[in-house]
């Protein structure tokens, strides 16, 4: 898979951007500030339909401009596919394929496919457990493009229940103290607050698909990121992971792997916590409270691994989600944005041999020289609001 062409309008700080791209490297090399993750953070978008370094579509629009265009052209085993996004500010984004419009934007999931490490990814280590669900969702998404649904269709259930539990938190404290039946059945509650166990329902049967989804990559995963490491870093202790999960499991080992057990264990789990969530308001069990435990050596990594060991730990979780993906058949854009200038010699020619076989790598970087040779390839010249490939004169 690789990209061919790729354009932005009013995307960030560019007006316009328009790039001819071949298989194989290219770098993108500019003084910091003029742009050149602005254009990787777009193909990560035209990929993903998020951004790496932002929660909402709302920056990424021009300022002054009411819209955001993302486009690309891509490659796979001899298809060619024109992928069109149009970001709104206030309105409802819209996408096209082969200049067809598509009912959802989520629809163009799985046609480009890519795997971005930016310096923002040293949160996957020394951030919080959210960054890291994160990581592992839009993994999920990336090998199975269904998982976007399902992963939307869990966070409208966790909103709908989180909110009724916030609201109705002094009813359902009253209903307690009056009687240890469950909530559903006290015929003096309001109506709404009657609902609280069909949202149990519907919670259990949405998490254990996001779940099991979860425990299947974390174990598929896991042996690709050591073997990264232990190549990026070897004189450094083994990495691990494993996924703690509010059921009370210790461990991926322990979850199983059937969606039928680990949603009856979901509603046997909110059973067991109702107290406390009606006391406190919020929902205590699901994903959303589970965490990706990320080792070095026998101890946590955060707050242990040095600088240089977060990073590379970093570096190996995107370098297995490349090889995972690959392993399936797949094999996406790999972007590096400004990696290289947090390397050490030795670390750039390690990440540089394992990545050079790749069929598109796209690099940025400041300075022309903390490249490694072994990443020799096309390179275009970024600077403010132009960008042209070495030997044109810029636009």
């Amino acid at each position: 898979m690789y990209l061919r062409r790729f354009s932005v309008t009013d995307f960030r700080s560019w007006p316009e951007a328009e790039l001819e791209l071949d298989p194989g490297v290219t770098v993108l090399v500019g003084s910091n500030g003029v742009g050149k993750t602005n254009l990787v953070e777009g193909i990560g978008y035209l990929a993903t339909l998020g951004s790496h370094r932002v929660s909402s579509d709302t920056p990424l629009i021009r300022r002054g401009a009411e819209q955001a265009v993302v486009r690309g052209e891509v490659h796979h085993h001899g298809r060619k596919l024109g992928v069109e996004l149009e970001i709104n500010n206030g309105k409802q984004n819209r996408a096209r394929v082969n200049r067809s419009p598509v009912s959802r934007p989520r629809d163009v999931l799985g046609i480009l496919r890519s795997v971005l490490f930016a310096p923002e990814d040293l949160a996957l280590v020394r951030g919080d457990p959210s960054e890291r669900r994160r990581f592992l969702d839009e993994l999920l998404v990336a090998r199975f493009p269904r998982y976007a649904g399902v992963r939307a269709d869990y966070d409208k259930v966790l909103r709908q229940r989180s909110a009724l539990l916030k609201s109705a938190k002094p009813a359902l404290r009253g209903a307690r103290g009056r009687s240890r039946a469950p909530v559903a059945a006290d015929p003096e509650l309001p109506d709404d607050l009657a609902t609280l166990e069909v949202w149990d329902g519907h919670l259990a049967r949405t998490g254990a698909a996001l779940l099991a989804g979860r425990r299947e990559l974390v174990v598929a995963l896991a042996p690709y990121a050591r073997e990264a490491f232990a190549a990026i870093a070897p004189s450094s202790d083994p990495i691990g992971l494993d996924y703690r999960s509010s059921l009370g499991t210790a461990g991926v080992a322990e979850l199983p792997s059937s969606t039928g057990d680990l949603e009856a264990l979901l509603l046997d789990r909110l059973a067991e916590v109702r107290s406390q969530e009606v006391e406190r308001g919020v929902c205590l069990v699901g994903p959303h409270r589970d965490e990706l435990d990320l080792a070095l050596g026998e101890g946590p990594a955060k707050g242990y691994a040095s600088h240089g060991e977060s990073w590379a730990f970093a570096l190996a979780l995107r370098l297995a989600s490349y090889r995972l993906l690959h392993a399936d058949d797949v094999e996406p854009v790999l972007v590096l944005d400004d990696v290289f200038a947090e390397l050490d010699s030795a670390r750039r020619r390690a990440l540089a041999g394992l990545v050079a076989g790749a069929e598109q790598v796209l690099v940025t970087a400041a300075v022309a020289e903390d490249v490694p040779a072994e990443l020799d390839g096309v390179r275009f010249a970024v600077g403010d609001r132009t960008v042209s490939r070495d030997g044109e004169v810029p636009a």
